[in-house]
């Protein structure tokens, strides 16, 4: 990202068409349905019925976010059955899909295709350049951005943890050398997200447990959280 560039947001594990209502007015990038296993996973039907009103609100002439499904290690058949159902604008692979995996989603659905790339909260040593290069060299030409988020054993991401941001410049050098945009997720919340801003400044930040409250989506959190990446 640029100097004086304002990061986009991403708002994931939406479930809600009430919540999508409150907030689909904020300048918000995108929004994530969670497919893999997940307390905050939906079926396609109910993405498809956040999609539907997301885009019944872009015919009044609102900006609206994009639809961004949540994978992890999804077969072919899951994802053409899924987007099927679900037309989502793009598909974020979270777990250990190869480059050519990445490229068949890209080219097959005609969407974009975001990559996560885990961080271990306990790694103590930055990578160097060659390694990040060595390790998502392959991807490129086949995913639009990567996502850095903490690793979580279970799951893969979402474990609503930070990481270690001082390794987020390499990457960082990586990606615009490499034309790829960089997110940055992991225990983010409105209180921090600031100095992640400020300091690394990402191409876009993606939350989920940092807006909610008892596992619940609240419109005031996700309100103040947009309020502190978008503000200059």
């Amino acid at each position: 990202m640029t100097v004086g560039t304002i990061p986009t947001v991403k708002i994931c594990g939406l479930q809600s068409v009430e919540v999508l209502k409150s907030i689909v007015h904020l300048p918000i990038a995108h929004i994530g349905f969670v497919f893999a296993p997940s307390k905050r996973q939906v079926t396609p039907e109910k993405a498809a019925e956040l999609i539907a009103f997301m885009k019944a609100e872009q015919a009044k002439g609102q900006t609206v976010p994009q639809s961004v499904g949540v994978f992890v290690n999804p077969t072919k058949e899951q994802l053409i059955g899924i987007l099927a159902v679900a037309p989502l604008d793009i598909v974020q692979l979270h777990s250990q899909e190869t480059p050519t995996f990445c490229g068949w989603v890209r080219e097959h659905f005609h969407v974009q295709v975001f990559k996560s790339v885990s961080i271990s909260k306990t790694e103590d040593a930055i990578p160097s350049l060659s390694k990040v290069a060595e390790q998502l060299n392959p991807y490129i030409g086949h995913v639009d951005a990567i996502l850095l988020d903490t690793f979580d054993p279970i799951y893969g991401g979402g474990s609503g943890r930070t990481f270690a941001w001082d390794c987020i410049p390499v990457y960082q050098e990586w990606a615009r050398t490499s034309g790829i945009q960089l997110l940055v997720a992991g225990g983010l919340r409105h209180d921090n997200v600031d100095q992640l801003v400020h300091a690394y400044a990402p191409d876009g930040v993606d939350v989920s447990s940092g807006v909610e409250t008892d596992g619940v989506k609240d419109i005031a959190k996700i309100t103040a959280f947009v309020e502190r990446v978008t503000r200059k």
